[in-house]
């Protein structure tokens, strides 16, 4: 990891929203990132992970790997829940396509080998460079 990706790291993991749902980046590696979740604090009424708590993990892991490159804002999400989960959670991110300005992500939440959840973030790159002819 360089210095520029750590400090993205840094800076995701002392986010308060993140520190409040104790999601940690425990891995970057070739722009993919992992994010995990220590649910005790975000299940429902159920006792199952909240739907909510894990689109937030989602969304982190996006938002971390789509700002390793530069600076991006997200322009869509969308998520598909696939089982419920009540454990430790990861959420893997990985750039699948990219124009000058747009990229997008696929991220799988599992629970060990289970898969949980996928979610599909798009991002809008905010360098300036990116948007000229």
């Amino acid at each position: 990891m360089d210095e520029g990706e750590a400090d993205v790291v840094a800076s995701f993991d002392a986010c308060p929203f993140a520190q409040c749902l104790a999601l940690r980046i425990r891995s970057v590696e070739a722009g993919v990132v992992e994010v995990e979740m220590d649910p005790a604090c975000a299940l429902n009424r159920d006792g199952a992970v909240h739907g909510g708590a894990i689109f937030a993990l989602a969304d982190h892991a996006f938002g971390a790997a789509a700002n390793l490159a530069g600076e991006e804002v997200a322009l869509a999400a969308e998520i598909v829940y696939l089982r419920p989960a009540t454990g430790r959670l990861v959420a893997r991110a990985v750039r699948t396509g990219e124009t000058e300005a747009v990229s997008l992500y696929r991220v799988e939440v599992r629970q060990g080998d289970r898969l949980v959840a996928v979610f599909s973030g798009h991002g809008f790159r905010l360098d300036r460079r990116a948007l000229s002819p």
